[in-house]
């Protein structure tokens, strides 16, 4: 099991190494720089200017001295935020893009497993299709959309909930929606079709004929089963909302990660735009890690499974 992690980790670390390299051309190869659509200034000070972010040199020698910057942790000056590094940005906005990340996910699992299992336990009754059509419907809006019509119903209309900005409670719903609902769908329907699948086996039929409730059932023989691809799809999902929450954030104006993100990208910031792409993708790969470690706690056999891949490959 330890070689097994030790080489995703191996294998995350290239995936980090081609996103940052393929972000770095991307984004000189882009028409345009960070400081084109500044005032006219006279060459002498655009020399100095590109001097000191290192423009001035070739981009095979930028590129070189961008890695061994971030070997050491350091993500470099941003362009269009003066003084201010890509460290200091990323440690002043994430704990907010964190929480509203955590909640949602959190929102998702909790609201698609619940939904999953109530579907599952009444199988072709209204309940059933009922869920079946909600989470249909959810599934094919996506999450900026959604984020605009509740600010629009629970904000405009009723008056509800604030419609935007961050820092109280009721301020965190309407954006926690938003994020949570296409995942909770997907999970909804993931659990579902796996529950029916177990639920279908002769030793639960096995147990309900000895009189053990559903609640039991379900806790004691039926999620450590049914629950694997939904785990299995974590990673993903955390990916979807990381994604996600750049757009949200924008929609709601909450102070995360994700307005440095797209102001860089539309600014030309090249510092932000690589830093925070790093950042991220470092944060999915320790994630998927640990949803590695929790598959084969769920299920030992896939360790022996992954080995028999790694040997054939």
């Amino acid at each position: 099991m330890a070689v097994l992690l030790i080489k995703r980790f191996v294998y995350g670390l290239l995936v980090i190494y081609l996103v940052v390299t393929a972000t770095f051309f991307i984004m000189r190869a882009i028409p345009g720089g960070p400081f084109t659509a500044e005032k006219k200034v006279s060459p002498a000070v655009a020399r100095s200017i590109e001097e000191k972010y290192g423009l001035n040199q070739p981009l095979g020698v930028q590129y070189l001295n961008y890695l061994n910057r971030v070997a050491r942790l350091d993500l470099g000056l941003s362009m269009k935020y003066p003084g201010r590094t890509v460290n200091e940005l990323i440690g002043e906005s994430f704990p907010v893009s964190a929480l509203l990340g955590l909640l949602a996910l959190m929102v998702s699992v909790a609201a698609g497993l619940i939904m999953g299992a109530f579907a599952a336990l009444r199988y072709q009754r209204w309940p059933d299709l009922a869920i079946l059509a909600t989470v249909t419907l959810c599934l094919c809006v996506p999450n900026f959309a959604l984020a605009s019509l509740l600010v629009y119903i629970f904000s405009l209309k009723l008056k509800w909930l604030p419609a935007a900005m961050w820092g109280s409670p009721l301020q965190a719903v309407l954006p926690v929606l938003a994020l949570s609902a296409l995942p909770a769908a997907f999970i909804a329907r993931l659990f579902r079709a796996e529950m029916i699948d177990v639920l279908g086996k002769d030793f639960i039929k096995m147990a309900r004929a000895k009189g053990l409730s559903d609640m039991r059932l379900i806790a004691c023989h039926v999620l450590k089963i049914a629950v694997i691809p939904v785990l299995s799809y974590l990673g993903p999902l955390a990916t979807e909302l990381l994604t996600g929450i750049f757009i949200v954030e924008k929609i709601f104006a909450i102070p995360g990660l994700g307005q440095y993100y797209l102001n860089s990208i539309i600014n030309r910031d090249y510092s932000v735009t690589l830093g925070i792409t790093i950042f991220y993708i470092a944060l999915l790969v320790a994630f998927n890690l640990l949803v590695d470690l929790a598959y084969l706690f769920l299920n030992p056999r896939a360790g022996l499974e992954w080995g028999e891949q790694y040997e054939r490959a």
